[in-house]
């Protein structure tokens, strides 16, 4: 499934409040679009003009929002890969928002989830690092205080100042 407009992103990012389940962390619940939230919050504190890298941590959530037959048909069958359901769900977010978000977005989201399938990622993409450490803090209790991270319709637009660029950039091509 790809993701066409930001109002579709929306949608789907809201249909996955209160959801509660983190399919990388068997055993462990929580809310996908809160921790979005709190990922996303925590990439605008540490680098507040960096808009692609804060939409990444907010849209890691969809891969585990779309169904296993949407999105990237490489789930985790891809050369060697163990098959996780939080590689999978990665992939599918990266896939889904590729042509909305653009190439940096489905980049920084696919080295995501190849880091938390345990499979190398090189070059190391200080971004990337950066996305997973925020993704890792923002599940910690405390991490990424969840009065402070706001609430989702306060990123529609830096969704839609990304979707922009992205949409122009992609004329230009």
């Amino acid at each position: 499934m790809e993701l066409r407009s930001v109002e579709e992103l929306m949608d789907l990012l809201h249909a996955g409040r209160g959801a509660a389940r983190v399919p990388d962390r068997p055993g462990r619940r929580t809310d996908p679009c809160a921790h979005a939230l709190r990922t996303a919050a925590l990439l605008r504190r540490g680098r507040p003009a960096d808009k692609e890298l804060q939409i990444a941590g907010l849209v890691l959530a969809v891969g585990g929002l779309l169904g296993p037959g949407e999105g990237s048909d490489e789930g985790g069958s891809e050369g060697g890969g163990s098959g996780t359901g939080a590689l999978s769900g990665a992939l599918r977010a990266a896939d889904a928002v590729r042509g909305l978000l653009g190439e940096r977005v489905f980049r920084l989201l696919r080295q995501q989830a190849y880091a938390a399938d345990g499979r190398p990622v090189r070059p190391v993409d200080e971004d990337a690092l950066a996305l997973r450490l925020a993704a890792e803090e923002a599940r910690t209790p405390g991490g990424g205080d969840g009065a402070a991270a706001g609430v989702l319709e306060d990123w529609r637009t830096v969704l839609e100042l990304v979707a922009a660029r992205n949409s122009r950039l992609g004329a230009v091509d």
